[in-house]
C-alpha cells in the first residue's frame, strides 16, 4: 500500500523563504538590520503579549483605558453594519472593547503575519462572539492588496492599535496609510493608536524591563534563525540593546554581539565584531503636529482624538 506524503503548506514555505531572504540580505548589509515583522513567530507573539503586561510597559494599559472610554464614540462614528479590519491583530485583546460596542458589525477581519497566533485568536473570538463573522487574513499588511470579498458593500473601518505605526519609519508609515486608504476605500476610516513623546527615562524603562522579557523577545529572533534557517547563534553571546534617540524621536532596538564570533546562517558565514549591533526595530513617538502631518501625507484627516489625562498615548479616528 502506498502511503501518501504529507502536504506542505505553500504559505508556510513561502514565509520561510521570505524570512531566509530577508535575513541573508540584512546580515549582508552595512549597517546590519532584520525587519521587525520577523520578530513575531508564535513564540515571539506570545512574548510580546507578556511584554504588554509588564509594569514598565505603559502603552498597552494606557491605550486599553482610552479605548474603554471611547469605544461607544467610535461605534457611533463608524456607523452600523461596517466591517472592522485590524492590522497586526495579535491576540485581539483591545479589539474586544470595540466588538462589545459594535454589536451590529458586518464582519471582523483580523490580519496578522503569524498564522498560528492568528488562527488561535480567530477560534477564541468565534467561541466568545458566536454572532460575529470572523474572516482572518494571514499575511504582511504592508503588502496586502485585497480583503475578503465577503465585506464588499460594507463600510470598512481599519484598526491599527498599539502604536505599531511607530515601528515604521515616517516614510514607511505614509506608505502604509496610503495603502490602507485604498483598501478601506473612500468612505472608510482608520482607528490609529499612537504613542506620544514624553520623558525619555520613561521611554527607556518601557523597552528595558527589569524582568528581561523584552530582551527575550529580541533574542527570540536568533532562536528562530537557529530553528528555521539552520543557524548556530549562541544566544548567550548576544544581548538586547534599546535606547531612546531623542533627536530622531524614536526608540532603537538591536541585538549586540558580546564578543568576536562567526555564525553560520542558511549555509553562509557571518563574522561579528565585539560590540557590533544588528538593528531589529524602531518605535517612533509623535506629538500632535506630527500625527496631523502623517495623516495628511497618508491621505487622511483627523476626525477625533482621545488621550489619557497624562497624555502618554493617543487614539485617533482618521477619515
Amino acid at each position: 500500500m502506498n502511503v501518501p506524503l504529507l502536504a506542505i503548506d505553500d504559505r508556510e514555505v513561502s514565509d520561510r523563504d521570505d524570512f531566509r531572504r530577508a535575513v541573508l540580505s540584512g546580515l549582508g548589509d552595512a549597517p546590519r538590520a532584520i525587519p521587525a515583522k520577523f520578530l513575531y513567530d508564535a513564540r515571539g507573539s506570545a512574548l510580546f503579549d507578556a511584554i504588554c503586561e509588564l509594569p514598565e510597559y505603559y502603552p498597552t494599559r494606557t491605550e486599553t483605558a482610552i479605548l474603554r472610554g471611547c469605544a461607544a464614540d467610535i461605534a457611533r462614528l463608524a456607523g452600523p453594519g461596517c466591517a472592522l479590519v485590524e492590522y497586526g491583530s495579535g491576540s485581539s485583546v483591545k479589539t474586544r472593547l470595540l466588538l462589545e460596542a459594535m454589536r451590529d458589525l458586518h464582519a471582523y477581519v483580523p490580519i496578522d503575519i503569524s498564522r498560528q497566533h492568528l488562527d488561535a485568536t480567530a477560534r477564541r473570538l468565534r467561541e466568545d462572539y458566536p454572532w460575529l463573522r470572523v474572516d482572518p487574513v494571514s499575511g504582511d499588511y504592508m503588502a496586502l492588496d485585497a480583503l475578503p470579498p465577503v465585506i464588499n458593500g460594507a463600510r470598512r473601518i481599519g484598526f491599527f492599535p498599539g502604536s505599531t505605526i511607530g515601528n515604521l519609519t515616517p516614510e514607511e508609515a505614509v506608505l502604509f496609510l496610503r495603502r490602507a486608504r485604498r483598501l478601506l476605500r473612500s468612505d472608510g476610516a482608520l482607528i490609529l493608536g499612537v504613542d506620544l513623546k514624553k520623558d525619555p527615562q520613561r521611554l527607556h524603562d518601557a523597552y528595558n524591563d527589569a524582568a528581561g522579557v523584552t530582551a527575550q523577545f529580541t533574542l527570540n529572533l536568533l532562536r528562530r534563525m537557529n530553528r528555521e534557517l539552520e543557524a548556530n547563534f549562541d544566544l548567550s553571546a548576544f544581548a538586547h540593546e534599546a535606547f531612546y534617540n531623542e533627536a530622531a524621536g524614536r526608540i532603537e532596538i538591536y541585538f549586540r554581539s558580546l564578543r568576536d564570533q562567526t555564525v553560520t546562517v542558511a549555509g553562509r558565514r557571518f563574522t561579528f565584531a565585539e560590540g557590533e549591533r544588528v538593528h531589529t526595530e524602531y518605535s517612533y513617538k509623535y506629538d500632535d503636529a506630527g500625527i496631523a502631518e502623517l495623516a495628511r501625507r497618508g491621505g487622511f484627516s483627523i476626525a477625533h482624538t482621545w488621550t489619557d489625562p497624562a497624555r502618554l498615548f493617543a487614539v485617533v479616528f482618521l477619515t
